[in-house]
């Protein structure tokens, strides 16, 4: 009688050889490395910088009207065209990122915000200025996004969004430090070293990112790179781990996706909804947080506090919002993204309206000026990880970057609506009951925003095939 062998490749017994992953699948499925570690650290020191530049320029516009005799139109004009100017980068940097190189975008943009930064400390008439704030505006509204994109590229599905959110906590961390910085260095040595400084720091950062960031390996998959080059780049997130099994080719990754421009695809059938929720949600909290930042020191005016009690509750706001985003990191570990979204929305609706309708006193008001910054700055910090995860990696930069260029919007949007409100005689808590409004509905949004997620292929990369 013929003896029939066993089934599978070698002799009977033999383990069959492990399941063919994608890149993308075998960069989920590694442990937290070094490298990773190291790439979200840099994310998270170049979103410092940002914040920091982009607070220091607040606090030079004052002394450009009592140095230079400029008109406060003129300042007004240079703040409108720098929101507007980082929106365009966000927007535009976003699809660059995604199909020439997250990594050389990056550089390009900490190259330009820096210089422009710096160069800005040289001039001695509002028209050079406001033209160099505009180009800076455009690096800054270019880095934020991609970096996100980059830090979420190199980190594991398991730790993605919390450490999304961690590194989006530097912008408010940069904006806190700003504040401090500029009363530091301003009444010592000018405001042109503080410009000097705030534009140099960031191009320090350009080695480091050149020598320890590599490109996201979704890019080089879709420029065709060769097998030996991918294959080094999973060597440096996941040290020692065998690669044989990974299809270098991205077949199966490709797979996964229409083959669609990735601006189009953002906005195709598949994700339109999800990218409009996002979208709806990052111009709100922006706006809110831009809106409150900017006029809670002439409402407190009105309202009776003195300079020194106003500037106490903006800075305890701000150190609130960086509080959140660090519990959202936290709580992101754990808890799902999107319910976390909706809890510090909703919670930031509920604390908007005690605070308008309760008569607290000044301490009180401090209290839940604090809260409230906590609650929106949960909920930017939510929505970032939120963003990062919307999206296959393909097109994540797009996809951030876009949703970036929304929320500038959402401030653009709010600073005239704030003008006109507080221009027709409302108050403190007029103002605030406006705003439980477009708060309440973010929370209905991001309950609206998992469903899609969920209904187009649970709610982790993008759809399945």
């Amino acid at each position: 009688m013929r003896l029939h062998s066993a089934p599978g490749p070698g002799r009977a017994g033999a383990p069959p050889p492990p399941a063919r992953l994608s890149v993308q699948e075998f960069l989920d499925g590694t442990p937290m490395g070094p490298r990773q570690r190291l790439v979200a650290l840099i994310g998270l020191v170049v979103m410092i910088a940002e914040g920091l530049d982009v607070s220091i320029a607040s606090f030079v516009y004052p002394h450009l009207i009592r140095d230079w005799g400029t008109s406060m139109s003129a300042v007004t004009t240079t703040v409108t065209a720098g929101v507007l100017s980082m929106a365009a980068g966000g927007a535009v940097a976003g699809p660059l990122a995604d199909r020439y190189g997250r990594k050389g975008v990056t550089v390009a943009g900490l190259l330009l915000f820096g210089a422009a930064t710096a160069a800005m400390a040289l001039t001695t008439t509002v028209g050079p200025f406001a033209t160099l704030r505009v180009v800076a505006c455009a690096g800054l509204g270019a880095v934020a996004p991609v970096v996100m994109a980059v830090v979420a590229d190199a980190t594991p599905a398991a730790r993605r969004a919390p450490v999304v959110a961690l590194a989006f906590a530097g912008v408010a961390a940069g904006t806190v430090a700003g504040g401090l910085f500029a009363s530091t260095v301003i009444p010592g040595l000018g405001w042109p070293a503080a410009l000097a400084i705030c534009g140099l720091a960031p191009l320090l950062l350009i080695p480091l990112v050149i020598a320890y960031v590599p490109e996201s390996v979704s890019v080089l998959l879709a420029r065709g790179r060769p097998a030996e080059r991918i294959r080094e780049t999973l060597a440096l997130l996941a040290p020692g781990r065998d690669t044989s099994h990974v299809d270098l080719t991205g077949a199966k990754d490709q797979e996964r996706q229409p083959r669609q421009r990735v601006g189009a695809l953002v906005l195709s059938r598949t994700f339109t909804g999800t990218t409009l929720l996002i979208w709806f949600c990052y111009f709100v909290l922006l706006g809110v947080v831009f809106l409150l930042l900017n006029y809670l020191p002439l409402l407190g005016e009105r309202a009776g506090l003195t300079a020194a009690r106003t500037g106490f509750a903006v800075g305890l706001f701000g150190a609130g919002t960086l509080c959140g985003q660090l519990l959202a990191s936290l709580g992101l570990r754990r808890y799902d993204r999107f319910r976390a979204l909706a809890l510090a929305s909703s919670l930031s609706a509920l604390v908007v309206g005690v605070t308008a309708a309760a008569r607290t006193g000044h301490t009180g008001m401090f209290v839940l000026v604090a809260v409230l910054g906590v609650c929106l700055g949960a909920s930017l910090g939510a929505l970032q990880a939120v963003g990062a995860l919307a999206y296959p990696a393909t097109l994540r930069a797009t996809g951030m970057g876009w949703m970036s260029g929304w929320g500038r919007l959402g401030t653009l949007a709010s600073g005239v609506l704030g003008g006109v409100l507080i221009g027709a005689g409302w108050g403190i808590s007029q103002l605030f009951l406006l705003l439980c409004v477009p708060l309440a509905v973010t929370g209905a949004a991001a309950l609206a925003l998992r469903r899609e997620v969920t209904r187009r292929g649970g709610g982790v990369e993008g759809p399945r095939p």
